[in-house]
C-alpha cells in the first residue's frame, strides 16, 4: 500500500472565500467561546457547592455543561486558530482525535438527555418509588454508562475509518467529521458503512426515541390530572424538553448537511450551518437551566447579590 493513501494532513476547504471578514468573524466566536465557558462553568459551580442542588436532576444537568466545555474545546481550539490561518491543513492525528471528541460529545448529550427523560419520568409517573429507583447508586451507574458506551463506539467508529486508504485529503467543512472521511475511501467501506448505523442507532435514535416514549407516557398522565399538577409538570420538564428539541434539530441538520454536497452552496451559509452543531447546544443549555429552573436561578441571583455587596463594601 502505498503512503499516498494514508495523507499525513488533511485539508479542510471550507475555510476558502471567507477573506477579510475573518478577523470579525474571530472576534465574534471567540466571545462565543468565552460565554460557553463562563456560561456553562457558572452552572457546575453552582451545583458543586450548593446542597440544596445534590439531587439527580441537578447532577445531570452538571454533566451536561461539563460535556458542553468538552465538546466545545474540541472544536473552538482548532477553529480559532484555522480562521486566522491562510493554511488549513490539519494533521492526521489531530484530525482523527478532532472527530473523536466531537462524535463523542454529541452521543454524550444524546446519552444524558436520555437519562434526564428516565429521570423525570419516574418523578411524575412513578413518585412513591422515585427515591428507591434513581438513588446515588443508580446516578452513578447511568452516568457511567452514558459516559462510557459512547466513548467505546466512537471509538470503534474512527479507528475503522483511520484503517482505510485515502483517495484525497479535502473534507468539505470547518472541522474534521467521520462521515467526509470515509467517502474519501479507495476501497469498499460496508464494515464501515455498517458500525456506523449501528452506533448511530444505539447512541442517536434510541435515547431520541426513549425520550419521546417517556414524554408520550407523561403527556397521557397529565390529561388525568388537575391544571396545577399540570402547571408543575411544565414547570419541570420544559427546560429538558426545549435542550432535547434544541438538540435534535442540530442534529438532524449536521447528518443532512454530511449527505450533500456543501461546497455547493453559499460558504458563509454553509460555515453557520455546520457549527450550529458544536455552538448552539453548548449556549442554549446554560441559559434553558438558569432562567428556567427556580432553585438555579435563585442561586444565581443570591450569587450576583453577594457579589454586588462584596464590591459596595470594598
Amino acid at each position: 500500500m502505498e503512503n499516498s493513501t494514508f495523507p499525513p494532513y488533511f485539508n479542510l476547504t471550507m475555510f476558502v472565500n471567507i477573506g477579510n471578514y475573518r478577523y470579525p468573524a474571530f472576534v465574534l466566536c471567540l466571545l462565543l467561546y468565552a460565554f460557553i465557558v463562563l456560561a456553562n462553568l457558572v452552572v457546575i459551580v453552582l451545583i458543586s457547592r450548593e446542597k440544596t442542588l445534590h439531587e439527580p436532576m441537578y447532577i445531570f444537568i452538571m454533566c451536561l455543561s461539563i460535556n458542553s466545555l468538552y465538546g466545545s474545546a474540541g472544536f473552538f481550539f482548532r477553529f480559532l486558530r484555522d480562521l486566522l490561518s491562510d493554511t488549513h491543513l490539519i494533521p492526521r492525528t489531530a484530525c482523527f482525535t478532532q472527530i473523536y471528541v466531537i462524535y463523542t460529545y454529541a452521543s454524550y448529550e444524546l446519552t444524558l438527555l436520555g437519562i434526564m427523560a428516565y429521570d423525570r419520568y419516574v418523578a411524575i409517573c412513578q413518585p412513591l418509588n422515585y427515591h428507591n429507583k434513581i438513588t446515588s447508586k443508580m446516578v452513578s451507574k447511568l452516568i457511567a454508562f452514558a459516559w462510557i458506551y459512547p466513548g467505546f463506539s466512537v471509538a470503534a467508529c474512527v479507528h475503522l475509518a483511520s484503517s482505510l486508504p485515502l483517495c484525497g485529503n479535502k473534507i468539505p467543512k470547518v472541522f474534521c467529521a467521520n462521515w467526509p472521511v470515509v467517502k474519501l475511501s479507495c476501497v469498499s467501506t460496508v464494515i464501515n458503512n455498517l458500525v456506523g448505523m449501528f452506533v448511530s442507532t444505539s447512541t442517536v435514535f434510541l435515547p431520541l426515541a426513549f425520550v419521546m416514549y417517556t414524554y408520550i407516557r407523561i403527556l397521557l398522565l397529565c390529561r388525568k390530572r388537575s391544571a396545577g399538577f399540570k402547571s408543575k409538570v411544565i414547570q419541570n420538564c420544559l427546560p429538558h424538553i426545549v435542550t432535547f428539541v434544541n438538540y435534535a434539530i442540530t442534529v438532524f441538520c449536521d447528518v443532512a448537511l454530511s449527505r450533500i454536497n456543501l461546497e455547493a452552496l453559499n460558504p458563509f451559509l454553509a460555515i453557520i450551518l455546520s457549527l450550529e452543531f458544536v455552538v448552539i447546544p453548548p449556549i442554549v443549555n446554560p441559559l434553558v437551566y438558569g432562567l428556567k429552573l427556580p432553585k438555579i436561578r435563585k442561586c444565581v441571583l443570591n450569587m450576583l447579590s453577594c457579589s454586588e455587596r462584596t464590591s459596595e463594601e470594598k
